[in-house]
């Protein structure tokens, strides 16, 4: 198994399968977006399945697709079903930012995907516009119902507020969760590779005192077998709230999971600069006791904690779009 040198076990990996996005976030693109991956740079499809079957020997039992956006990759709509259909998986999930995910629902649920997060950082049509710089926010929330209607669950919403943005819709994201048995995830804004996102952020204390304030004692709900690093709370509705803290509240001593970007970089933390190529020794066509080797030098590598805060200097070189999340 996958153990760091801090005794965390190491079963998670979250796979960025494209650097591309349809839509160009401020806190994630500048407004003309980012120089994109060449194709020949880019994990073919066969090259990310082997990484997997890989990880699966070393104990990775827990996959999240990622981006960029996944869904507008081609040929995603045959890639999921052979991920899926790997044996030695328990979880399989895919964080979307929702514009095409009405049109790929069918796929999704007849390759076993049964957990989506959606990342909406606005309920008000014109605001989403202005975050995401699209106005598509009527096709991604017809994509959230229609994932509800067809049974989908848990339907995440991640939300990153930020101040003077979207800060005013705090309790509009509580009554939601009230109202629909949606988990919405409060994120901070992380300062990844722009200088105004150390502006905008607002911690999650400040969020829990609203919905608090608001709506009453928030009731913890103890983490399940394969949660995340959110805090998780009920209070009286149909659905949850939960907070992911990195900034404020770093949750590493906990953190099970690498990251596998598109153009093949095993990133052993998300907000440190240290990588490790695993795409050169593939191409190479090493055997897969070399590429075993590259899975323990990313875990051998993995730091105890990040140190990324609003108060140093240190900065973290990627982009987020170019990470996965």
């Amino acid at each position: 198994m996958l153990i760091d040198r801090f005794n965390r076990r190491i079963n998670y990996l979250r796979i960025s399968i494209t650097d591309r996005c349809n839509l160009r976030c401020i806190y994630c693109m500048p407004p003309f977006g980012e120089r994109k991956l060449r194709h020949k740079e880019i994990l073919r499809y066969e090259e990310m399945l082997r990484i997997v079957r890989i990880a699966i020997k070393l104990g990775i039992n827990k996959i999240r697709l990622t981006g960029g956006e996944p869904l507008v990759r081609k040929g995603i709509q045959e890639f999921i079903p052979m991920l899926t259909a790997l044996k030695g998986l328990d979880d399989i999930s895919l964080t979307t930012n929702g514009v095409y995910l009405k049109d790929n629902l069918e796929m999704l649920k007849a390759a076993g995907i049964k957990r989506i997060n959606v990342s909406i950082d606005s309920l008000n049509r014109e605001k989403f516009k202005r975050i995401t710089r699209f106005d598509y926010f009527n096709k991604v929330w017809e994509g959230i119902e229609k994932a509800r209607d067809m049974g989908f669950y848990p339907i995440k919403l991640n939300v990153v507020i930020m101040k003077g943005i979207n800060e005013d819709e705090v309790l509009d994201f509580g009554r939601l969760a009230i109202e629909h048995p949606y988990h919405i995830r409060f994120i901070e804004c992380m300062p990844i590779g722009f200088e105004s996102n150390s502006l905008a952020f607002i911690p999650n204390s400040e969020i829990k005192k609203a919905l608090v304030d608001r709506f009453g004692p928030l009731i913890p709900v103890s983490p399940g077998q394969n949660d995340g690093p959110a805090e998780r709370y009920k209070f009286g509705g149909k659905g949850e709230i939960g907070f992911i803290s990195p900034i404020s509240n770093s949750f590493c001593q906990y953190c099970n999971r690498l990251r596998l970007t598109a153009n093949g970089i095993l990133l052993p933390c998300l907000l440190s600069n240290i990588e490790v190529d695993i795409k050169d020794p593939l191409r190479r066509g090493c055997l897969d006791e070399e590429l075993i080797k590259v899975f323990f030098k990313a875990v051998k590598e993995k730091p105890e904690c990040h140190v990324l805060n609003l108060d140093n200097n240190q900065k973290v070189h990627r982009k987020m779009c170019s990470i996965g999340g």
